[in-house]
């Protein structure tokens, strides 16, 4: 394309170093280059004469407070070329200016060449505007189609609340939709601050752990302040490299162009804005585009919906781990780790239809800790509990899977055997006196212990046995010591 002649240009940045080497790089492609170090110099500049090109150098700032003004130069431009030189650890300033209106931009540092042939871009004049025009806005209509079909994609993706893992790896194949992208990734912060690599998708033969050389605690590679999706979370703030080597670190860039890495974008993942960290999404691409507002906003967007879609994973998986622990408390006893009295007796009315059912034999035991109180009132409830809680570890060791250990109430308890006759369960009893009375107490506490054994009959219900055991324990305990008592 021709360019124009006596082309205009102003030049902004404070510092006299950064304004000389632009006057030395690119000052014989301007017939008039004015360079202004104030916002106010520069929209003073602006308003005397025509300007082909303003060229915005935000390099040397630290804050986009500290550039107040700048969105009102780019808006008085109104379409006319506007030229940003942003630092890379400052590219998420972008998106934020593009709000003022559109404007190229190059992320530093920029070579002298690089920074020449952007220029050279800017000052072209189309030639043919209504043609170009015209391009410009099927490649926009191109553009869009592109971004609706990776949101698309991505919302299939997290249509169903999965665990954080397998949803990870839908969205990275999801976000793999977008032309050009050769590898994503969604790393994930656990607790304590550890970031965590959940899954990537790699269509370059990368592998993201070995190039950060650990999975988790990522924070912690020596690549968090150079790398995108490490700054991205360290920083809050998205984070676009569209040169490898632009990162500072060479090793990095060697290994990202031998895999076809020309440009990495990362962003934050939070639930809520300026709410914590969550984790970040990286996309790796073969290619280098510079983006539109649009697809800012697109990916600004995407990684919302990734950040939605995570947290409510994360909350169905606590919401589980809660239930479990509710429901582990209504049926379990917190002295001793057996079954509580109601599921007890829950699972004796299911055993009952079970062995009905299916024509097999069910037997049940009850046994009582008849030293218990002597124990309470000699050494105090803590040791009590803990004679407790020995006495029902040796029985539980004793047990079958199948067979449920339940305490009935105070030293009272029930076990409930499965497939067992009344002498199987008479010679359990037996092996269950024996071990306990060799089990390694508190203390030295002694335990006396008194067996009620019974097998459910064929049509007796689960209050009927209850009572029938309960009378066959009464009768051992009356008996003597350690005595167990059968009940046909």
């Amino acid at each position: 394309m021709p360019h124009r002649t006596n082309s205009v240009g102003v030049f902004f940045n404070a510092n006299g170093e950064r304004r000389s080497e632009f006057q030395s790089c690119c000052g014989e492609m301007f017939s008039q280059l004015t360079m202004t170090e104030h916002v106010e110099a520069t929209a003073a500049a602006l308003g005397k004469r025509p300007v082909d090109l303003l060229v915005l150098d935000l390099n040397g700032y630290e804050q986009l407070s500290e550039l107040a003004g700048v969105g009102a130069l780019i808006r008085g431009r109104a379409g006319a070329p506007v030229l940003v030189l942003c630092a890379y650890e400052h590219s998420a300033w972008l998106p934020e200016l593009m709000t003022y209106g559109q404007f190229d931009y190059r992320i530093c540092p920029v070579l002298n060449d690089e920074l020449q042939q952007a220029v050279e871009q800017a000052l072209a004049v189309p030639a043919d505007a209504a043609a170009a025009l015209q391009q410009e806005l099927l490649d926009k209509e191109k553009e869009l189609r592109d971004l609706l079909g990776v949101q698309r994609s991505l919302q299939r993706a997290l249509s169903g609340i999965d665990t954080i893992e397998s949803m990870s790896a839908q969205i990275c194949l999801a976000l793999c939709n977008f032309p050009g992208v050769r590898h994503t990734a969604v790393l994930h912060m656990k607790e304590r601050g550890d970031l965590q690599l959940v899954a990537q998708e790699s269509r370059n033969h990368l592998d993201l752990a070995r190039l950060l050389q650990r999975r988790d605690r990522l924070l912690q590679s020596p690549l968090r302040d150079v790398f995108p999706p490490l700054l991205a979370v360290s920083r809050g703030e998205m984070v676009l490299l569209d040169a490898p080597e632009k990162a500072g670190d060479p090793e990095l860039a060697m290994t990202l162009h031998d895999r076809c890495v020309r440009m990495v974008l990362a962003l934050p993942l939070r639930a809520e804005p300026g709410g914590p960290e969550l984790g970040a999404i990286c996309l790796m691409f073969d290619r280098h585009i510079t983006f539109s507002r649009e697809q800012f906003a697109c990916f600004s967007s995407l990684a919302q919906f990734v950040s939605f879609g995570l947290g409510m994973s994360e909350l169905k998986h606590r919401n589980e781990e809660l239930s479990g622990q509710i429901s582990q408390m209504s049926t379990v006893d917190s002295v001793t780790g057996a079954a509580n009295r109601r599921a007890g007796e829950d699972m004796l009315d299911n055993e009952i239809r079970r062995a009905r059912r299916y024509g097999l034999p069910l037997a049940v035991l009850s046994f009582d800790v008849a030293s218990f109180q002597s124990v309470n009132d000699l050494y105090g409830s803590p040791v009590g509990d803990q004679t407790l809680r020995v006495v029902a570890d040796v029985v539980k060791s004793r047990l079958r899977t199948s067979d449920l250990l339940a305490r009935m109430r105070g030293e009272e308890f029930l076990i409930i055997a499965t497939h067992t006759t009344a002498a199987d369960a008479k010679r359990l009893a037996e092996k269950l006196r024996g071990a306990l009375a060799e089990a390694d107490l508190p203390r030295t506490a002694e335990v006396v212990v008194s067996l009620g054994v019974t097998q459910v009959g064929a049509d007796e219900g689960s209050a009927t046995v209850l009572d029938r055991i309960d009378a066959s324990l009464h009768r051992a305990k009356r008996a003597g010591r350690n005595c167990i008592d059968v009940t046909e």
